[in-house]
């Protein structure tokens, strides 16, 4: 994707536009999925496919201009941003957060038909406890998902390192600027002196506090089976056979990166808790062809995971990373459990 522009251009011109456009579309949507919708649909297969995708995107502009909103209220009520970091400013973002994720999931789960249930760990809650959450990364908005979790069942502040170019939405850009988070620029573009993934997790991960939850994806990207057979084959160019023919027996994951889990560890709080969570619902979109084909997904997503305690924590470095894949192991079984008929390329 396109590296985002420099960040006026972005709060100067991409963010009013995009209020100037949910305006525009206030009136108009409706109009527009009803007469241009109901016209393709009844050309092309499936129940209300075009229907649903006008409206659920017109819907997305105009809850992220709401968003920039109250984001804009934010700053302005901060004193016109001076006091954006005090801990009252910070906690009115993470609330204004919660809030937005949850209109935004009870209109996707009303037009897309979607159910999504949630298998909390036993003792999840550890009050004062700071979480480590590694997560598998399969299906489009699953990053969505889990931070909703976090944010309105576990009332968790997450903390998330993504890409740059997730910049392009303004109201992630704006808001995610403001919560511990962070966006990490590919090797390929990265400036001289510009922090990498590991700087950047050592950062957000030693600032967390109590009630803070850093989101971590050792996969590295959604499953695919390509990716999934170069991580194989990248574990065998590194002698590590033992590990690659593991890989080799787990279908329905990839091979978890141990870097960034490794270095989030070393940064956290003593006793950070790691919950590892696993997901199943969303394989089998992984093109926006594959999307396409499953509007309305009438689909179930299932969000599970255990929760281990620092003291159960390996110490050292590598006995570290062969638990994480230990867990990859395990997330693979919970996930065959709950779809035997799927077989992964």
């Amino acid at each position: 994707m396109i590296a985002p522009p420099p960040r006026w251009v972005r709060r100067v011109l991409l963010a009013p536009l995009v209020v100037l456009l949910a305006v525009l579309l206030v009136p108009t949507t409706l109009m527009l999925a009803l007469v241009v919708g109901a016209v393709l649909t009844w050309v092309l297969p499936g129940r209300l496919r075009v229907l649903r995708l006008l409206w659920m995107l017109g819907f997305y502009v105009v809850w992220d201009a709401a968003c920039l909103v109250g984001l804009f209220g934010l700053w302005v009520a901060s004193g016109f941003g001076l006091a954006l970091r005090r801990p009252g400013m910070q906690r009115a973002h993470t609330n204004l957060a919660r809030v937005m994720l949850g209109v935004l999931f009870w209109q996707a789960r009303w037009t897309l038909r979607l159910r999504i249930d949630v298998e909390a760990p036993a003792g999840s809650a550890l009050p004062g406890v700071p979480l480590l959450v590694v997560s598998r990364h399969a299906g489009p908005g699953d990053s969505f998902i889990l931070v909703d979790a976090l944010l309105g069942r576990a009332r968790r502040t997450p903390a998330v390192v993504l890409k740059d170019t997730l910049q392009w939405d303004p109201a992630i850009d704006v808001l995610l600027h403001r919560l511990p988070a962070a966006f990490v620029t590919p090797r390929s573009r990265r400036r001289p002196g510009q922090p990498g993934a590991t700087a950047t997790v050592a950062a957000i991960a030693g600032g967390m506090g109590p009630d803070g939850a850093l989101v971590l994806f050792p996969e590295g990207g959604n499953v695919t089976p390509r990716r999934r057979a170069a991580r194989i084959e990248a574990l065998r160019a590194a002698d590590q056979d033992v590990l690659a023919d593991r890989a080799a027996r787990m279908p329905h994951v990839m091979a978890p990166h141990a870097g960034g889990f490794l270095t989030a560890l070393d940064a956290a709080a003593p006793d950070a808790a790691v919950l590892v969570v696993a997901h199943t619902g969303l394989e089998r979109l992984v093109t926006v062809r594959d999307i396409w084909r499953e509007l309305p997904m009438d689909k179930t997503i299932v969000l599970g995971g255990w929760l281990t305690p620092a003291a159960e924590l390996p110490t050292d470095a590598e006995g570290r990373g062969l638990w994480l894949f230990d867990q990859w192991e395990r997330v693979d079984g919970w996930i065959a459990a709950r779809t035997p008929e799927q077989v992964a390329g």
